[in-house]
Order: structure tokens, then sequence, then C-alpha cells
């Protein structure tokens, strides 16, 4: 007995040994760089974790890049330099410029197709798969975080006012009348706006079945024209003007730099991503509430439909077949209903698939959860030419023309038709440049 004792265990130890001498067959990382920060960086780290741990194939290393600007300019050097990731996260106003990069892009339905995986674009979302479509139906890039604007407000502010918290302004000429009985009752801050040009002009326009651009705003030709600067765009613009110039409507920067004053109650009312939900929900000490994008009632066709913002997850070129597998397994656990499901509620971004929304639907979530059902119906409405979406080139340029042009409004220094002709003038000679180079 003790023979064999001793047997056994030189046995298991010769095993032990063989398997710590044994190769461990590595991990294939998949490099993901992306712009998500804050409690966004947080929801991004967890699909990256909750995929490794899903299967052993491959690793997702996802890399905070900065703001979206930033990590698309990071991309571009990469890409030059031999070095890009294998997915890249990029802004809706990328768009248009990614689908010009030939060569430096493989698109998301060839990346399924080549490694096998299942995928069918019409599962996903129309309005957000449209926007990410080549006019042959090839879909270029993941729809991975889509949102849309909408109007959020806070319901302990608006009980102070005396304002009904169950009866948010639909129509601008409310938002005015809310603002001043807010800013009446000691507000500082009545109303401010996220992304400027994103909800003030791109969204506004769409939602009131207007052109921001000629060509279906972009969508049809790159040959496309500016058109923000009619009668309905500068009248907007002259009303947040004059909101501005009384107290009610309070500029705080560019891109999302008013999602924080909103989150910390210094403003009572804000046009925004409908993703601002998830941070809302985490850190702000009030009662939020959620609307549809604000619009004037006498417009003939509003409200439309609002445009899409978020970002897609684009696949970059230049690398291993067995990477761009690791790839499409990622993006096929992206578009598990159940996963696809949690990360719409959690984050306030649209869902992926439509499955997902059922789910979302079906399990009683937008009853529990008022106001978080509203990207969704603004979305799924049926859209027209002037509607669609925003595709242009150099549109990174062009939001930043806009945003310096409507601070000389905000200050005073131009009124809204010099700002909106000078944005106009200006943001066309960058849709000729971008013209040009893609026509050779």
């Amino acid at each position: 007995m003790k023979l064999k004792f001793s047997t056994l265990a030189a046995s298991v130890a010769m095993g032990l040994s063989v398997m710590a001498t044994a190769p461990v067959q590595a991990q294939t990382e998949i490099q993901w760089w992306h712009a998500m920060g804050g409690a966004l960086g947080e929801w991004v780290n967890d699909l990256a974790r909750d995929f490794n741990a899903s299967q052993k194939d491959y690793k997702v290393v996802p890399t905070f890049k900065g703001s979206y600007d930033e990590a698309m300019t990071a991309a571009v050097a990469a890409f030059r330099s031999g070095n890009a990731p294998h997915i890249l996260q990029v802004f809706e106003v990328g768009t248009a410029t990614m689908m010009a990069s030939k060569g430096a892009i493989v698109p998301v339905a060839e990346v399924m197709k080549k490694a096998g995986v299942p995928f069918d674009p019409n599962g996903y979302v129309p309005a957000v798969a449209g926007y990410y479509t080549a006019p042959n139906g090839e879909m270029l890039s993941f729809p991975f975080n889509s949102s849309t604007t909408v109007f959020h407000y806070n319901k302990d502010a608006f009980k102070a006012a005396g304002l009904d918290p169950e009866k948010p302004p639909l129509t601008w000429p409310e938002v005015m009348v809310a603002a001043a009985k807010l800013k009446a009752t000691g507000h500082q801050c009545p109303f401010t706006t996220s992304w400027v040009s994103w909800t003030q002009l791109e969204s506004f326009s769409a939602w009131h079945n207007t052109e921001f651009a000629s060509k279906g705003n972009g969508m049809f030709g790159i040959d496309a024209r500016l058109t923000f600067n009619e009668p309905l765009q500068t009248r907007h613009i002259e009303n947040l003007a004059k909101m501005a110039k009384d107290g009610l409507f309070v500029y705080k920067g560019r891109g999302n730099a008013a999602d924080g004053v909103f989150v910390s109650g210094e403003c009572a009312m804000i046009t925004g991503s409908s993703a601002l939900y998830g941070n809302i929900k985490r850190n702000a000490k009030f009662t939020g509430g959620i609307s549809t994008l604000p619009y004037y009632p006498d417009v003939q066709g509003a409200p439309q439909n609002t445009v899409i913002g978020g970002a897609s997850l684009w696949a970059m070129a230049g690398k291993k077949p067995d990477d761009y597998k690791g790839v499409a397994q990622f993006f096929a656990f992206l578009s598990r209903p159940e996963e696809a499901a949690k990360s719409h509620q959690r984050t306030g971004y649209l869902p992926l698939t439509i499955a997902s929304f059922e789910l979302t639907e079906k399990s009683g979530y937008y009853k529990e959860n008022p106001g978080t059902e509203v990207a969704v119906t603004q979305m799924i409405r049926k859209t027209t030419d002037k509607s669609r979406g925003i595709r242009l080139g150099n549109f990174v340029q062009i939001r930043t023309i806009i945003d310096e042009e409507l601070e000389q409004v905000w200050s005073g220094k131009k009124t809204a038709k010099e700002a909106l002709d000078v944005a106009v003038n200006r943001g066309n000679e960058q849709l000729e440049r971008f013209q040009k180079a893609n026509s050779r």
C-alpha cells in the first residue's frame, strides 16, 4: 500500500511537472482604442472584461485615447506608422472621412464574413445601421454606441419653480416660459446645451424636416453644400441669443462641457445626448426627467425625427486573419440580445439591435424608467431625405467653425444671420476641399 501511494505521488508530481512545462496557448490580443471616460469608460472596460471571460482565445484590451477628436487623430498617426489598433471608436461626424479612407479600414461586413461569424445587418436598428452603410448596402462599421439628442430636466428644480415636474416643455416657446419661471425663483442657469451644432442645428433641422446641407445632408454625394442659414435656423439662433441676453440660456462651452453643470444641479434644463442618462442616474442628487427635443409648433412637418450621434467601431486594416476572427467574435458578443439590452439600459445609448429593444420592452424597463424610451421613439419614426442623417466630409472642422461663429452670437458680437452666413461659407470651403481630395 505504501509503495502504491508512493508510486501515485510520483506520478502526480510528474504530471504536474509536465503541465508546468507544457506550452500554454497564448491569447491573441485585440487592441481597442476608445474615447469613453468616466462612467462610460467603466462600461467599456466591463464589456471587454465580460467578453474576455466568455472565451479563452482572445483578449480585448481597451485603451482610452482622450476625446473623440484626439482618439481619431492618434489612430491616423498610428496607422501611418503601421501601429494602428485593431478596433477604433469614431464619432459619427468622422464617418464620411473614414469611408473615404480607402485601405485604412476593413468593412465590418467583410470582417464578419471572412471570420465565418453569422451577421445579419437587418437585425440592427435600421436608422442606426443605415447611417454606417455604404450605398452598395455593405455595412462599413459596427454601430456600437449610438445616441440621439433629447431634453433632460431637473424635476426638483421644476417643483421649486412651481412647474409641473411631470409636464416638461415640448416646444421652444414652452422652454422659454419654463426658463423665465426658473430664473424668477432664483435659478442662475435655467437652460443650457451641450454639443451646440448637433443639438441646435443638426438635430434641430432634422426634427423640423429641414435641410442642414444639400444632397440629402450629404448622404447622396460628397458635393453637398451647407444650407443651415435659412430663415428657420436663423430664427432659432436669434431666440437663443435673446435667451442668453436675458439670462435664460447660459452657454457652458463646447462639446459636452455642459453635461457636468447639469448633473451637478447648476443648470435646470439641457439639450444633449441620450447617453447622459447613465451619468445622471449615477451621480445626480436630484430626480431627472427625459423628454423629446423641443420644436416650433408652427413649422409644418415638425416634429419629424432626430439624427444619430455617438460613435461606431471600425476595424482597421493590416491585421492578421486570426486577429479579425477575434474582432468578429467581439462584435458578435456585443450584439447578443442580453448584452446589447444591458448596455442600452446602463448607458442611455440606443439599443444596438431590434432584439435588444424588444427584450428591454418586454422586461418592463421603459415603464419602470419613464423617459428612457424617448431616444428610441425619436429615432424609429419614418425618415425623409431631409432627416435621414448628416454625413459630411471634414465634419469635425465644420463643427468647430460652427462653435466659433455661434460663440460670437452668445457674446453679442454678431447677429444670428451674420454668424450663420459666415459659418456656411467657411464650412463650404471645407466641403470643397474634401470633395477635391476624394474626386481624383
